[in-house]
């Protein structure tokens, strides 16, 4: 009821398209970070991450630890370039850096990818909660599909940014307590069960070799930095944020508030699920046949109090909501201003709005229906193959913007080019290194023996940018093309600086 009443009390905000995706411009930075906080820890980080420290160690966490060292690294260059060259969408940059055809492919794979991702988080999170509340899993989809619709379609992102606040607490609330029981409820007490979660092995981000075929440190921090730049630089969810801020400061304020409480946040839920592992083997008992992923929900119902269990389902289901909406809210704006603005150039901007709410209502509809097909397929990976196709074609956007970013040489041939060696290139490693299951064996999609992508998955991805890069830098020396604007690559910025300078030393 709270969620939908915040939909109601921002509605009469909503009165343009710019205020429904942009906000007032009067959302503290606090807030905003927060929001980009609570839409980078989803309900699947809450029940993925203990799964994976229960199954192993933290090396999952790498990815997270790099975010922090990349964004002081970047964020200083890219929160005013897109205030100030942006009216909406990301991928508006790439259009003015390069032309119309890497704006529709990075808006085209930012729908797929997120589209995909919404159905698989409202499918992940109703199969918990209807496990631990006992209740059917197409009521659940049901009831959180209309609540997330209702919240985005009436307030705005305005909405979903202070939805997001109160979500963010509770969900930090829930684990902090889950913690707190798993600390102290063991016999021997705080001390005991840590001494016991590193006697087992169970906090560490290793293997540390140099081997890049094997889920190792080195894969992980490699994704890792791929993963900061494409989620701070090219991803509308947190990009959109920046530009509901006051200023270029604020902006910059609530991206740093973002990400140093999302680190530590993931650590909690990655320590949880080691604490759990000590749990379960040092005196307390599972059901026979209690899968990893089962692990914190069954812990959740049987060992919290009764008002502490329902605080922490909140929680679950709040982390859902976060995720949902700002998907749903910036999938509507990619849809109006990278595609609808488009054909119709000539439109007002409250044929814009009902066309923006037209689309979160439709991406919400869709949402749920692939959830639904999940159950109904049973989690079968149908789906997920599907998606993972699409993946081959969202593959090395981050090498898109850094090519813009940092070279001026850089043109729409050569990264035309570059896109579609990528794009081969990401076909042939999934296709090589996927297996498909056949009456119980094991084959890949096709095999070329030893010629198969060699490398672990995760790689992949690297891959993928670096070859947009590298290939879209040496094709672009091949045509004769008028060097980019300034203003359009970090020299821009530099230079602005150096004026700015020599303005304060003559005054």
């Amino acid at each position: 009821m709270a969620t939908i009443y915040m939909g109601v009390y921002f509605a009469n905000r909503q009165k343009s398209s710019e205020n429904y995706f942009a906000g007032s411009g009067s959302i503290p930075s606090w807030a905003i970070g927060m929001s980009i906080f609570a839409t980078l820890i989803s309900s699947v980080t809450f029940l993925a991450y203990p799964s994976a420290a229960i199954l192993g160690n933290w090396i999952l966490l790498v990815q997270g630890l790099m975010v922090p060292l990349i964004l002081v690294m970047i964020i200083w260059v890219i929160v005013p370039l897109f205030r100030k060259v942006i009216r909406l969408s990301t991928y508006e940059y790439f259009e003015k850096r390069f032309g119309v055809f890497p704006r529709m492919y990075s808006s085209v794979a930012f729908i797929l990818t997120h589209f995909s991702k919404m159905g698989t988080v409202l499918y992940l999170v109703s199969l918990a909660l209807a496990s631990m509340l006992d209740v059917d899993i197409f009521l659940v989809i049901g009831v959180l599909g209309f609540v997330i619709i209702v919240l985005t379609l009436l307030g705005g992102i305005e909405a979903v940014i202070w939805m997001d606040v109160i979500q963010g607490f509770l969900l930090i609330g829930g684990g902090i307590f889950c913690l707190s029981v798993l600390l102290l409820k063991p016999a021997g007490g705080p001390g005991e069960v840590m001494e016991m979660a590193i006697d087992m092995d169970k906090i560490g981000l290793g293997p540390y070799d140099l081997d890049l075929t094997q889920l190792t440190f080195w894969v992980m921090a490699l994704n890792g930095i791929f993963y900061a730049i494409q989620k701070y630089a090219t991803d509308q969810t947190i990009v959109q944020r920046y530009l509901t801020a006051k200023n270029d400061k604020e902006a910059k304020s609530a991206a740093y508030i973002g990400v140093f409480m999302s680190v530590p946040v993931w650590a909690l839920f990655m320590l949880i699920g080691t604490l759990l592992y000590v749990f379960y083997e040092t005196g307390f008992e599972l059901p026979d046949g209690t899968s990893a992923d089962a692990v914190f929900p069954y812990f959740i119902m049987t060992q919290l109090p009764v008002g502490v269990t329902g605080l922490v389902v909140a929680a679950i289901a709040a982390a859902a909501i976060s995720s949902l909406d700002s998907d749903m809210n910036c999938l509507a704006a990619v849809g109006v201003e990278d595609f609808y603005k488009r054909f119709r150039p000539n439109s007002t901007s409250k044929q814009q709005l009902f066309v923006g709410r037209l689309l979160v209502f439709f991406s919400g509809l869709g949402a749920v229906f692939v959830a639904v097909l999940y159950v109904l397929w049973e989690g079968e990976g149908v789906l997920g193959a599907v998606f993972e196709l699409y993946a081959i074609f969202s593959a090395g956007i981050v090498g898109i913007f850094l090519l813009g970013l940092f070279s001026r040489r850089a043109n729409l041939e050569g990264l035309t080019i570059g896109i579609v060696a990528c794009v081969i290139f990401t076909a042939y490693a999934f296709l090589t290194s996927t297996p498909l299951s056949l009456g119980g064996d094991k084959k890949l999609l096709i095999d070329y023996g030893e010629y198969n992508f060699p490398h672990h998955k995760y790689m992949l991805g690297v891959y993928s940018h670096l070859i947009v890069l590298i290939v879209g830098m040496v094709a672009s020396l091949f045509f004769d093309r008028p060097k980019a604007d300034d203003s359009l690559t970090i020299y821009g910025y530099f230079k602005e600086k150096n004026q700015e300078e020599k303005l304060k030393q003559i005054s």
